[in-house]
């Protein structure tokens, strides 16, 4: 049973920095692709970055050059550093997971497996 569990989340004020951590378990880590996503109550659920297998990241252009996502197969965790923050990163961030390659990386269709999420909220 694949399990996903985020930590990390706070309150930071703006131009801060987080690290988001998801730990894996039940599956085989180094296979899947991974995604952090982030959802605001109202809004749909957003990407922000994701990872493949072999590591080649993917961002949305609102977080290029100021997130960076990474993983670690041998602790079977998934990371995202959150740099320069802005009150409009306030959201629940959650982590994904998908056993394969995804096409569509940044889209939520493509993940079967989420986690609970971790609550970021960044005031001015």
């Amino acid at each position: 049973q694949v399990q996903l569990v985020e930590s990390g989340g706070g309150s930071v004020q703006a131009g801060g920095s987080l690290r988001l951590s998801c730990a894996g378990s039940g599956f085989t880590f180094s296979t899947y692709a991974m995604a952090w996503f982030r959802q605001v109550p109202g809004q749909v659920r957003e990407g922000v970055a994701a990872v493949d297998s072999d590591g080649s990241p993917t961002y949305a252009d609102s977080v290029k050059d100021r997130f960076t996502i990474s993983r670690d197969n041998a602790k079977d965790t998934l990371y995202l550093q959150m740099n320069s923050l802005k009150p409009a990163n306030t959201a629940m961030y959650y982590c994904a997971a998908y056993p394969g390659p995804v096409i569509n990386r940044l889209t939520t269709w493509e993940y079967n497996n989420w986690g609970q999420g971790t609550q970021v909220t960044v005031s001015s």
